[in-house]
């Protein structure tokens, strides 16, 4: 079988960043009901430090760091594939094994253990991604930024019917269909009803049975959040091939240019999320507004602000210094840490653990956050000092390639 190319430093540090953002996005979806994911209002006036904390994850955190994960996604894929090419092996047959376990992977990790999962959305849309990746680098980012516009037009229609759906359900002889489908819109977005709240509260501090069997309530679900964001997620892999393949991404181009990159699309993409979030704020985080904020306007922006990103990681990697090796060492490891990451917090959270669900403030969450990041950086160097590849990396391979992969000896030595 293939195999596996030299590691590029720059995507595992990338990586390793996003892995750990993304948990810090998530953690309000660990400790709270779903609706708490998007807005600090769903449970009541929020204090003045949940208001500051849920500002600060929009503007920073919230989106960028998923889109990282889309782009590095996207150029591991791309390795995969030409690196498969290169000794001479179908590439298809190499990269949609990768996509059928990895869609088992994320099967298990949404019905079994939490319902955020990203790694089916991730399986089924690296499936449509295979389909561009001889497209030259033009072109790839050409096809990425038409999905990424596509993905705005489907956000400023689906505003429009959140604003139709709030006027009928307020209507003067409402339908109690009407009044139905907007309590299921508002409570997605942020707007539960009290009756809403208590059932998933009482959910989240019950046992694992009963949080399984709210998994499986709608078992398509999962599937679904394709026609809601795939597009997006597809537009963002395209990209991340391209910045493989321009050299952007392996940190090939001058700093002077990673400079100005990240001082451009950082500035300027922080400062429009900063204008959203106020939109949000100063509409008391009606659900319309939540939509519009997280998903139309916000959309346009994200991809500036992941670019930025990406090129301030590179700008401040140190190679060899003590922090950058140990975010490189989780980026490696980031499919062991990210589903670490659901076992950790779930069991956390949730009534069948430690029971924390909707005791501790969103404020209070961030304090969770740091304590997984360090066991995050304690634990994958060592691990990948004595082992090729993390646990979960090592067993997707080894299913993927139909061989038990060698295990024992140091990922860096192997620097495989």
């Amino acid at each position: 079988m293939t195999p596996a190319p030299s590691r590029i430093a720059t995507l595992d540090l990338i990586r390793g960043v996003a892995v750990m953002g993304i948990l810090a996005a998530n953690i309000a979806a660990f400790g709270f009901p779903d609706f708490a994911y998007m807005s600090p209002a769903s449970m009541g006036t929020p204090s003045l430090a949940d208001t500051i904390a849920w500002t600060t994850n929009f503007i920073v955190i919230d989106g960028k760091m998923r889109g990282l994960f889309s782009f590095l996604f996207g150029a591991s894929m791309l390795l995969v594939i030409d690196g498969a090419r290169a000794q001479g092996d179908s590439a298809a047959s190499v990269h949609f094994p990768r996509m059928a376990w990895l869609l088992v992977f994320g099967a298990i990790h949404i019905y079994l253990i939490w319902w955020g999962d990203i790694l089916l959305h991730y399986a089924l849309v690296g499936c449509a991604a295979f389909l561009f990746h001889r497209l030259p680098t033009r072109a790839l980012i050409l096809v990425g930024l038409m999905l990424v516009v596509l993905q705005v037009i489907e956000g400023v229609i689906l505003a429009g019917y959140a604003f139709e759906l709030r006027a009928a359900a307020f209507a003067p002889n409402a339908s109690a269909k009407a009044v139905t489908s907007w309590q299921t819109f508002a409570a997605t977005f942020g707007g539960p009803t009290p009756h809403e709240i208590t059932r998933q509260i009482a959910i989240g501090r019950g046992g694992y049975a009963g949080q399984l069997a709210q998994r499986w309530e709608n078992p398509v679900g999962p599937f679904a959040v394709i026609a809601m964001v795939g597009a997006e997620t597809l537009g963002y892999m395209l990209l991340g091939m391209a910045g493989l393949r321009s050299g952007f991404l392996t940190g090939a181009w001058s700093r002077r240019t990673y400079r100005w990159i990240a001082i451009v699309c950082v500035g300027i993409g922080g400062i429009a999320y900063a204008f959203i979030a106020a939109v949000e704020i100063g509409h008391n985080f009606d659900p319309r507004y939540v939509l519009f904020s997280w998903i139309t306007l916000s959309t346009p922006v994200r991809p500036i602000m992941i670019v930025g990103y990406a090129a301030l990681i590179i700008l401040l990697g140190r190679p060899g210094g003590w922090l950058t090796t140990r975010v490189a060492a989780a980026g490696r490891m980031a499919f062991s840490n990210y589903i670490g990451t659901s076992l950790v917090c779930t069991t956390m959270f949730y009534g069948f653990g430690f029971d924390l669900f909707g005791y501790l403030t969103r404020a209070q969450l961030y304090i969770v956050v740091v304590l997984v990041w360090i066991a995050m950086l304690a634990w994958s160097k060592p691990w990948l000092d004595r082992y090729r590849y993390g646990p979960l990396e090592w067993v997707w391979r080894s299913l993927s390639r139909f061989a038990w992969q060698p295990m024992r000896g140091s990922a860096f030595a192997t620097n495989r």
